[in-house]
C-alpha cells in the first residue's frame, strides 16, 4: 500500500487544523472511473483510554459478500478533539488497510468526507493520503444544515454549509434515522449516495460499515469463520 501523501502525526491541533486545510484543497471530487468489485468497511473503537482498534471489513460489490478482514490495535497519543478524530483514528486505519493482501476498490468509512468545517473528515483525510475512492458515511452530523428527508428508503435532503452542499442526509430504511453521506476522495456525491443505498439491504448502517462496526466492537465476524484463508 503506497502512501500518496505524508505528513507528521505528533502535532499540535493547530498545526492538524493547517493540515486539514492543505490536504482539502486535494480533495477530487469526480464520477468514480468503474464500478467498485470490492468495497472496504472502516471504523474505528477505542476499548480503552489510549488504545485504538481499527477494524476492516471487505465485501465484494454488489452482492455484498463478506470476503476479508483486518483488526488492529494501536497507542493514540493525540487527544479527543471534535472536528480533528482522523489524528486520532487514521494511522491505526492505515496499519489495518497494511494487513489487507490489496486494497479494495472503495473504502467506506463510519466517518464524515468533505461534511467537516474545514472539508476534511477521516473519510476524505484517508482518500487523500492514499490517493483512493473513499466514501464518508456518519451516523450524526458534524457541521452544516438540512431539511428532513421523506420517510421513504431513498429518500434525500442536501447538507449545506455556508451555502455549499457538503452531503446528503439520506433516509436508508424507511421510518429510521438518517445517515450523513459525504464525498470522501474520488467520487462524487450522487455516486456516494447510490453505493450507500446498495450497501442498506438489510439494516439502517451499510453491511461493509456496520460489520466493521462489529468488528472494532470485539464481535468476530461469523461468516467469515469458515474461510480463514482470507485473512
Amino acid at each position: 500500500m503506497k502512501l500518496h501523501v505524508q505528513h507528521r502525526w505528533d502535532v499540535s491541533p493547530e498545526e492538524a487544523e493547517q493540515i486539514q486545510r492543505e490536504l482539502a484543497a486535494r480533495v477530487r471530487v469526480e464520477p468514480l472511473s468503474a464500478q467498485p468489485e470490492t468495497i472496504g468497511g472502516i471504523d474505528v473503537s477505542f476499548p480503552r483510554e489510549g488504545l485504538a482498534r481499527a477494524a476492516v471489513v471487505v465485501m465484494r460489490f454488489p452482492n455484498l459478500t463478506p470476503i476479508a478482514q483486518a483488526l488492529v490495535e494501536r497507542p493514540v497519543d493525540f487527544p479527543y478533539i471534535p472536528g480533528l478524530l482522523s489524528f486520532r483514528e487514521t494511522p491505526a486505519v492505515l496499519d489495518a488497510l497494511e494487513q489487507l493482501s490489496s486494497l479494495p476498490d472503495l473504502l467506506m468509512c463510519d466517518a464524515q468526507g468533505i461534511a467537516h468545517p474545514r472539508r476534511l473528515g477521516l473519510a476524505a483525510h484517508l482518500g487523500v493520503l492514499l490517493d483512493h475512492p473513499t466514501i464518508g458515511c456518519a451516523k450524526s452530523r458534524l457541521t452544516g444544515r438540512h431539511q428532513e428527508p421523506g420517510p421513504q428508503k431513498g429518500a434525500y435532503t442536501w447538507l449545506y454549509d455556508d451555502g455549499e452542499i457538503i452531503g446528503a442526509v439520506v433516509r436508508t430504511r424507511e421510518s429510521v434515522r438518517p445517515l450523513y453521506v459525504s464525498v470522501g476522495h474520488r467520487i462524487d456525491l450522487p455516486g456516494a449516495i447510490e453505493i450507500t443505498l446498495a450497501c442498506c439491504t438489510r439494516y439502517r448502517l451499510p453491511e461493509p460499515t456496520r460489520l466493521a462496526h462489529q468488528l472494532a466492537g470485539g464481535r468476530p465476524i461469523t461468516s467469515l469463520r469458515a474461510q480463514p484463508s482470507l485473512f
